[in-house]
């Protein structure tokens, strides 16, 4: 994977305000790879172990956490998340309330 969209994708998460989400593909477009979300997915699920992105603010295009239901790092987002005042409801967040503008 190329470094410099790395270095991007990694910039662009971290400058997610707390209290807001992301799209993978929102993440993706902004990052000059518009159709590359999977990718972002990619550099997420294999951050360094003692990275301190904020990596939980990143959900899918549909306001849904990626992760299996009741896994542990499903929990472990919802929770991150919730601290910071994103309300899930339904197993959702609303996009139109928290999305990154």
């Amino acid at each position: 994977m190329e470094e410099e969209f790395k270095q991007r994708v990694y910039t662009l998460i971290g400058a997610i305000p707390r209290g807001n989400v992301a799209t993978y593909g929102q993440i993706a477009k902004l990052s000059g790879a518009p159709r590359h979300a999977r990718a972002v997915g990619y550099l997420l699920k294999n951050l360094p172990k003692d990275s301190s992105l904020p990596w939980y603010r990143v959900i899918n295009g549909q306001g849904k956490i990626s992760f299996p239901e009741g896994s542990e790092k499903f929990l472990e987002q919802q929770t991150r998340l919730a601290s910071e005042g994103v309300k899930i409801a339904a197993g959702k967040v609303s996009l139109k309330k928290f999305q990154w503008q």
